[in-house]
């Protein structure tokens, strides 16, 4: 799972890689983003690209939670082809770029965890292929699909975000079903990843259930 990612630059620049006219609204996404919390996100409306804050997870109850008791975010997408996904993942207006500059997972024993960090070579902004969805709970929600690690990141997890590169993000917003399934199953080129171990610990504030993902649907 990915539970963390950044976005360490600003609005307009963010819009200025990925084509859309400069923002004219504050957002009130962070630098760093967690399940729950807002994030920035790439859609097209009427064939055009657009900027807009939502909250990362899918909103989920879980058998035995209490009425009154807030929804788990569902972060992270294991299969596009799951009945969760795949009416939206088949729909071009459903699917998004997660504007991305790092991505972290965590390395270490138990309760010492530290935060291990990737990027893209070459790319100060990069985008992770998601999908987005209206919700009763929280509004506009997006979620990260995933896919198998290349062996760039194989040392720390088994699983990675689907990355895209610039020459790819229309195909993704407006490309077929098979298009989709494509990106899902390859594996991002090693030599792209760019790893850093730090001495930052994982868990910098405390975990709720507001902000702690999770991924039921394989």
């Amino acid at each position: 799972m990915c539970n963390l990612y950044t976005v360490r630059k600003s609005a307009a620049e963010v819009a200025a890689h990925f084509g859309v006219s400069a923002p004219d609204q504050q957002f009130n996404a962070p630098e760093e983003s967690y399940p729950g919390s807002p994030g920035l996100v790439i859609r097209e409306q009427d064939g055009v690209r657009v900027l807009q804050s939502m909250t990362w997870g899918f909103p989920l109850r879980l058998k035995g939670m209490k009425p009154d008791s807030k929804p788990k975010p569902v972060n992270n997408i294991a299969d596009v082809r799951k009945n969760m996904w795949i009416g939206l993942a088949r729909k071009a207006e459903w699917r998004c770029l997660i504007p991305v500059t790092g991505f972290a997972e965590a390395e270490g024993p138990k309760g010492a965890k530290t935060r291990t960090w990737f990027s893209v070579k070459g790319q100060a902004i990069f985008a992770w292929a998601g999908l987005w969805r209206q919700s009763a709970e929280w509004g506009d929600v997006y979620s990260g699909v995933m896919t198998n690690c290349n062996e760039a990141i194989r040392p720390v997890h088994n699983r990675m975000p689907v990355l895209l590169q610039p020459d790819e993000y229309d195909q993704w917003l407006r490309g077929e079903f098979d298009d989709v399934l494509a990106f899902q199953e390859r594996c991002f080129p090693d030599a792209l990843i760019v790893m850093e171990r730090t001495s930052e610990l994982w868990s910098k504030r405390p975990a709720t259930s507001a902000n702690v993902g999770v991924n039921l649907f394989g």
